[in-house]
């Protein structure tokens, strides 16, 4: 070979990329680490358009219930004893971590700032010399009311994370449920016949209450019953006093009656006679005088 071709000749690559079979370049390889996939393509630079907002890349810090669960996470992550806090180290890192929501949340940094100000009070009394009164009298230790209110704190969370635990329906199991076809027969009620008759006797004692009293006019002549008192003493001799009542039917006739007899005994056609006292009551035609 001529030593111009040799120098002309352009070195060969090592690996050379394969064609498909139309020609086209082959696919990158997969293995290369890609930024994103977008509809299951790999992304492996981003787009030189790409807006990003300043919120989208904002760090979430871990979510607290509560200044007391952000206090016990802070002291118990660093092994320190509850009963003996470092007030000192404690009230900075706490003091950070309001700073951080407090730029983001202003309302929910206020329940923190709270419990800050409580421990920067905490930790000033514990700085401040203590006064003759205070050696004479035992105050006691300033942190005596968080540590009870830490230790209560911490015996609901647990006990609230044990029931956590639990079975709970709809979140770990579910009530099964079938549903069944069936026709609603109408069952009427059987009907006992002393409910009946009770019931009648209502309708009865209702009806008894409702009804109208009529009252007749009914009328009635005193002589024709003092002809008819004389015709019957005209056939016996005596007639029994009840017996002249015997045929009547209602009150009125059988006063009627009597007012006749009366009238009789006024105009002495009739006397009433009585052997002994209780004994029966006769009535009989008077004599005339010859």
């Amino acid at each position: 070979m001529a030593p111009e071709q040799a120098a002309g000749a352009a070195p060969q690559p090592e690996h050379p990329e394969h064609p498909g079979q139309d020609g086209a370049p082959a696919a990158p390889d997969a293995s290369v680490d890609a930024i994103a996939r977008l509809y299951g393509e790999p992304l492996l630079h981003l787009p030189t358009d790409l807006y990003i907002p300043p919120d989208a890349l904002e760090i979430f810090l871990d979510a607290f219930e509560g200044p007391l669960d952000l206090l016990l996470y802070l002291i118990r992550k660093q092994n320190f004893n509850i009963l003996d806090i470092p007030m000192a180290q404690v009230t900075l890192q706490y003091l950070k971590y309001v700073e951080q929501i407090r730029k983001s949340n202003l309302e929910l940094a206020a329940e923190y700032l709270l419990m800050a100000a409580m421990l920067i009070e905490i930790k000033s009394r514990m700085l401040l010399p203590k006064r003759q009164d205070e050696l004479v009298e035992d105050v006691g230790d300033p942190r005596a009311e968080l540590v009870r209110r830490l230790l209560e704190y911490e015996q609901i969370k647990l006990a609230a994370q044990r029931v956590g635990t639990l079975p709970q329906l709809g979140r770990d199991f579910l009530r099964p449920e079938l549903p069944v076809e069936q026709g609603v027969a109408v069952v009427w009620p059987h009907v006992d016949p002393h409910d009946l008759q009770r019931a009648w006797m209502d309708v009865l004692r209702r009806a008894k209450l409702t009804q109208h009293h009529r009252i007749g006019r009914e009328e009635l002549s005193v002589r024709e019953h003092m002809t008819a008192i004389l015709r019957t003493l005209q056939s016996a001799r005596f007639v029994e006093f009840s017996e002249l009542f015997g045929g009547q039917a209602s009150v009125p006739v059988v006063v009627v009656h009597f007012v006749a007899m009366l009238e009789l005994a006024k105009e002495t056609l009739i006397e009433i006679t009585q052997a002994e006292p209780f004994a029966p009551i006769y009535v009989r035609l008077a004599y005339s005088p010859a």
